[in-house]
């Protein structure tokens, strides 16, 4: 038994099988034959679907917000720790002191 090769299917397919798939106007078996797609494939998309429904209308999305005070307080304690750490060196004799 011969594979056949791996096909991607366009976003509107996708949208379209999906669709059909909510609809419940016929079975997965019959939207697999139909669409010549697996199944567990369209399972998939109809959950993308339903899932990413939401932002369709317009909602935010969970991105996470970035504390900008936190990410320069860390900056600066790593320069401190740079700057510590260099002249440590320095003295031992590990690094120049040309920089």
């Amino acid at each position: 038994m011969s594979r056949r090769p791996r096909r991607n299917h366009s976003a509107v397919f996708k949208a379209k099988v999906a669709l059909d798939a909510v609809r419940g106007d016929k079975t997965l078996a019959e939207l697999a034959k139909l669409h010549d797609v697996h199944p567990n494939q369209i399972t998939d998309w109809k959950n993308q679907l339903l899932k990413g429904a939401a932002n369709v209308f317009g909602a935010e999305t969970a991105e996470p917000t970035i504390d900008l005070k936190e990410l320069h307080a860390k900056i600066g304690q790593q320069s401190l720790e740079i700057d510590f750490l260099s002249g440590a060196l320095t003295r031992v004799g590990l690094l120049s002191a040309k920089r």
